[in-house]
């Protein structure tokens, strides 16, 4: 594949699918999965075996964002036919997340005691299992920052299929693996330790394929003392953003607790945890454009204008009609989900949340286009200058309107966040006036639609409201919003998106 190719339509589509794949299969197999597992293992021990799942999945943070910066830079060496600075730029990333990784691993592992018999609330029988699987996964996060990296070097060649193809039985296994145990044992430790053999072989698979992606890579190990600053600060900032991002997701919910009641947060978190599940649409776009982007921009500047165009007209169209059938029905929806107590305190918040997405999933891609960029410093101060502001309308708002201001605040952050990354992006990419007033009234009229149909009282009004709706959506799609060599593209893509077809 040449270098020209890593930023095709159908190539991007295709890995956008595999993205898909690999975030969805998984999500089905754990809910058949854990109910047997908590059945198995107790609710205690699930517990313990939750917060693994969690830290393993949140140990790359500990990279300082390397992985992701990797990406970047990789992209951007294949950009300017750079290929033989791309070795020491490798060697040199993976060593150093080797020794944060280990740095890492060490200062948990210290710290094990502590978080088993002080921090956390164990039950005296499981203390000493959980404590060696705690030991466990101090362990595992050097492997754990290593894949990160490796995964930053197939990602930008768009290796997206084979990363995926490791990705779906890596992440299959977490919960395949303790039940391959149960039968045998209950016990925290082998249930851990076959985790950490599961993140070994994901270790091992993903370096092989970053060497025969790349063979330059087995010839030339290569170091550079002169490589660790640009990394670091490059990573660096990408860090804050992804720690100081995940806080904010999260913060609402401690809000809730602390203010109203556990019981609150239930009728707040299960409508959250429902309409989120909608952005893996977005984040699977967004992952494969962040390495187009960074290698367009240097390549061919038209083509990184018209991967923003296209992406926020597709993720537009993806996500919009299943927001709008559940705002529109989103009463209905959480009655036949939790039962009509639940649907009638819940479903305001809910129809604020979906607002929200909406507007959120639109973000991550002007989010991926600056960091694509080299400008992580812009969202990484952009979400440090949030945090303060956010806590303060959270909290004022949740104990003046309950859960519904919580979900209004959450709201009015992703909204207020969304239109600077846009304005931001115009720094990486300047965009001509006419694409922001199409962005502006996309985004108006969505939400416009969306407003109407929580205003309408009859259920069959609704309905009909949603069939016209979504009828006039589809023609004004096909007619006016795709360009006739897009739906060409539609036409032909079907039978190619998985290479079945030459």
């Amino acid at each position: 594949m040449t270098k020209a190719d890593l930023t095709g339509g159908q190539l991007l589509a295709r890995n956008t699918l595999w993205n898909l794949s690999g975030q969805m299969l998984p999500m089905v197999v754990g809910l058949l999965a854990v109910p047997v597992i908590v059945r198995d293992m107790g609710v205690a021990r699930f517990g313990v075996l939750s917060l693994a799942w969690v830290v393993i999945g949140y140990f790359s943070l500990f990279d300082l964002g390397i992985g992701r910066a990797l990406t970047k830079l990789v992209s951007d060496k294949l950009a300017a036919h750079e290929d033989r600075d791309i070795s020491p730029l490798v060697w040199t990333s993976l060593l150093l997340m080797a020794l944060l990784g280990a740095i890492a691993g060490l200062i948990v592992g210290s710290a094990s005691p502590w978080i088993v018999h002080k921090a956390l609330r164990i039950p005296i029988d499981l203390r000493h299992e959980t404590l060696v699987g705690f030991y466990l996964l101090a362990a595992s996060i050097p492997i754990v920052t290593v894949t990160s990296g490796l995964r930053g070097v197939l990602e930008a060649q768009q290796q997206f299929r084979v990363l995926n193809l490791i990705r779906i039985p890596m992440s299959v296994f977490s919960f395949g693996g303790p039940l391959l145990v149960l039968p045998f044992s209950s016990s925290l430790v082998p249930v851990i330790g076959v985790l950490l053999v599961g993140r070994l072989v994901g270790l091992g698979a993903h370096a092989y394929a970053c060497l025969t992606s790349m063979p330059v890579l087995r010839h030339d190990f290569l170091l550079s003392k002169s490589l660790i600053r640009p990394i670091v600060r490059l990573g660096g900032w990408m860090t804050v953003s992804n720690i100081v991002s995940p806080l904010m997701t999260y913060l609402d919910r401690f809000v809730v607790g602390s203010l109203l009641s556990v019981t609150a947060l239930g009728y707040y978190t299960a409508p959250y945890d429902m309409v989120t599940r909608v952005t893996v649409i977005p984040g699977a776009m967004a992952g494969v454009l962040f390495p187009a982007f960074a290698l367009s921009l240097i390549q061919n500047p038209d083509r990184a204008s018209l991967l923003l165009n296209r992406g926020l007209k597709y993720i537009f169209l993806s996500v919009f009609p299943i927001l709008l059938c559940l705002m529109t029905l989103a009463p209905e929806a959480m009655r036949l989900w939790l039962g009509a107590d639940f649907a009638k305190h819940a479903t305001p918040a809910l129809r604020w949340l979906t607002a929200g997405v909406f507007i959120s999933c639109l973000a991550q891609v002007p989010f991926a286009l600056i960091q694509s960029g080299g400008r992580p410093d812009l969202t990484a101060k952009l979400h440090l200058l949030e945090l303060p502001l956010y806590l303060s309308v959270v909290w004022w708002l949740t104990k003046s309107l309950g859960i519904e201001g919580t979900a209004i605040a959450w709201t009015g952050r992703v909204t207020l966040d969304a239109i600077l990354l846009v304005l931001f992006g115009h720094l990486i990419l300047p965009h001509r006036l006419s694409f922001l007033v199409r962005l502006g009234a996309s985004v108006a009229g969505g939400v416009t639609l969306m407003l109407i149909g929580t205003l309408l009282q009859s259920v069959s009004v609704r309905l009909a409201f949603l069939a016209g709706s979504l009828c006039l959506f589809w023609l004004s799609t096909w007619l006016v919003a795709l360009h006739p060599d897009e739906r060409t593209f539609m036409h032909g893509v079907r039978g190619k998106i998985f290479g079945l077809r030459s």
